[in-house]
């Protein structure tokens, strides 16, 4: 299913799939509220999508998706690979992210990877790792599993405040916002094999 504003776009990359054995479209959606609407009835394969969109954003769609379907396979499509988007891509659980200026037969190679379960990121951004310590790469598993600050304090023998205060350090070396981030790319990186 692809999830793009722009229908030349749309047209483009259905066109090169409807030529290639063994892919089709499921569905297409121009906005995030239409994408919301369906994705329950379409449950594509794998879900391609723009991150700009006129009433929101890719990772909104995406973390719809998830809800419908843990297991949802996705690709970023996107003019912009930077930090940012990369990390909002992989903390939502997304497999791959390709450029729109990347060849088309490309873009329906990465489909193909990503449907048999592989990973397609930039190749500069492959082994990309933030710089955590083992004791927060233990505090990010932890949090993975569902654990409080105060269960993860317990397991590690740390006052629950030093959690708190590693929790924060580690949002902001992983650039993201709240500890249910951390836990969404904690569990997209087990499926994946990605290293935090």
């Amino acid at each position: 299913m692809l999830v793009d504003d722009h229908e030349v776009v749309r047209r483009g990359i259905s066109a090169v799939i409807a030529a290639t054995p063994g892919l089709s479209i499921a569905g297409e959606a121009s906005s995030v509220a239409e994408a919301k609407r369906r994705i329950p009835a379409v449950r594509p394969d794998v879900l391609v999508v723009d991150l700009q969109l006129p009433d929101g954003t890719g990772i909104d769609v995406m973390r719809a998706a998830r809800e419908t379907d843990p297991e949802q396979r996705m690709l970023v499509l996107t003019s912009f690979d930077d930090d940012p988007a990369l990390r909002e891509s992989r903390a939502v659980g997304a497999q791959g992210l390709m450029l729109k200026s990347a060849r088309s037969q490309d873009i329906v190679d990465a489909i193909m990877k990503i449907q048999a379960g592989q990973s397609v990121w930039p190749a500069d951004r492959q082994e990309e790792e933030p710089d955590l310590s083992q004791s927060d790469q233990r505090i990010v598993e932890l949090i993975g599993d569902g654990h409080s600050n105060r269960e993860i304090a317990e397991a590690l023998g740390l006052a629950e405040k030093t959690v708190k205060n590693r929790v924060t350090i580690i949002l902001h070396a992983l650039g993201l916002q709240r500890r249910t981030q951390v836990a969404a790319m904690e569990a997209a990186r087990r499926r994946a094999g990605w290293k935090p």
